[in-house]
């Protein structure tokens, strides 16, 4: 049996000690300057990845985070429970009550600001492949597929902390982004997963109607008998169980069974994960206080692990090509903005709290990077429409907050 030998079990310790001080401190630093956590973490990725100190001392990188053997196989398989553990996060956030309440207004800017920009990033990215740096290698259609879901789906976390931060996410008008978000975040993880799905050679990958019924049946028992189940057995288990041990051990417990079965399926396991998620988030009996230690351990432990990850094997400088990187975030702000301006102007919104929805819709965050960066590992995409959709993530999370306060000067708008 193959097993780590002293000086791997020391790299690997070293390794993750590395990440987890260092990101936590430049995320810290970020937080005093007002920018949001997870770029203090990828900017950890980026300098001690190759794009800086792999750059000066290539050596000591390759022996703190080598990209063979043990040690790599150890990390790999880490920051893949750190991804599987931050969609189980992800799913959490997504109350479906919320988005049914919202009614006409939620459902015009949901469809629109997703289906626009699905289009829009859907027929660019299949006529013209070689904008994206496409090498023709493996299937237009999924390298479209995903282009189009990448240029739709928005950062719920990031955009409730943003609300949180201007003060309207209990208004009408929060509830809207907020519901409208929850929706892209669900229909975008689906059609992602597909897309993952028919990435494999055997199985169900290779069947595009057999992968989607599995998709829909199991989201669909998850979200009926599963939440009815889940909701008999989280108060029996915040009764009975050791607080909050026993709930924080079992909660982990189901996302990582739903994750095994979704990738038994051929599906992803994030699938698995997010669905699990909404299933267990989503349930009333789950005390508040339940939730935020959820939350807490698993975004201050895993997801700086996986953020940082991001700038570690991948060189943002030597892959950055400013023309790509335009492209990309025009195609991606002019898509979701036109798309959900135009769904509260639908729904009845005036034009001035409808560009405050689609500004808010349009940050990307944290979501955005999860996908791209999946991607890229399973191949679909390569390093240069990586590095642009990263950028693209970052910049359209960094202007949403400011874009969205110039909209609401108008005290009205805000009381919407």
């Amino acid at each position: 049996m193959s097993q780590l030998t002293s000086t791997e079990f020391i790299v690997l310790l070293l390794s993750i000690s590395l990440l987890l001080i260092a990101s936590r401190v430049l995320a810290e630093f970020g937080k005093k300057v007002g920018l949001p956590i997870l770029i203090g973490e990828i900017i950890v990725g980026i300098l001690l990845g190759p794009t800086l100190l792999g750059r000066f001392f290539p050596e000591f990188t390759t022996s703190l985070f080598p990209q063979t053997g043990s040690v790599a196989v150890s990390l790999d398989a880490i920051f893949k429970l750190s991804v599987v553990l931050l969609l189980f996060v992800a799913g959490m956030e997504v109350q479906l009550p919320v988005v049914l309440r919202q009614g006409r207004l939620a459902t015009f800017t949901s469809l629109t600001s997703m289906i626009i920009p699905f289009t829009l990033g859907f027929w660019i990215s299949w006529h013209f492949p070689a904008l994206f740096h496409w090498d023709g290698n493996g299937s237009r259609l999924i390298y479209a597929l995903f282009f189009g879901t990448a240029l739709s789906i928005s950062a719920l976390p990031v955009i409730a902390r943003i609300l949180l931060d201007l003060g309207i996410y209990r208004t009408q008008i929060g509830m809207l982004i907020i519901a409208s978000a929850m929706f892209n975040d669900l229909v975008g993880w689906l059609i992602f997963s597909v897309v993952l799905a028919l990435m494999e050679k055997e199985g169900v990958g290779a069947n595009l109607s057999l992968t989607i019924l599995y998709v829909l049946l199991y989201g669909l028992f998850m979200l009926t008998v599963g939440r009815k189940l889940l909701s008999k057995l989280v108060p029996w288990m915040q009764d009975k169980l050791s607080w909050p041990g026993g709930l924080l051990s079992v909660s982990l417990g189901l996302c990582f069974l739903s994750a095994a079965f979704t990738e038994a399926l051929g599906i992803h396991a994030i699938l698995g994960a997010f669905i699990m998620g909404i299933a267990l988030g989503d349930c009333a009996a789950l005390k508040e206080q339940a939730r935020d230690i959820i939350h807490q351990f698993i975004t201050n432990i895993f997801a700086p692990l996986f953020f940082v990850s991001i700038g570690l094997y991948v060189n943002l400088v030597d892959f950055f090509d400013l023309q790509l990187v335009v492209l990309v975030l025009v195609l991606a702000t002019v898509g979701k903005l036109f798309g959900a301006v135009l769904g509260a102007y639908m729904g009845g919104l005036s034009l001035r709290p409808a560009f405050v929805v689609g500004f808010g819709m349009n940050a990307r965050g944290a979501m955005e990077i999860v996908l791209s960066t999946l991607a890229y590992k399973s191949g679909i995409i390569g390093q240069h429409l990586f590095v642009a959709l990263i950028i693209m993530a970052l910049l359209t999370s960094i202007a949403a907050g400011p874009l969205m306060r110039y909209f609401l000067r108008d005290p009205a708008t805000k009381e919407l």
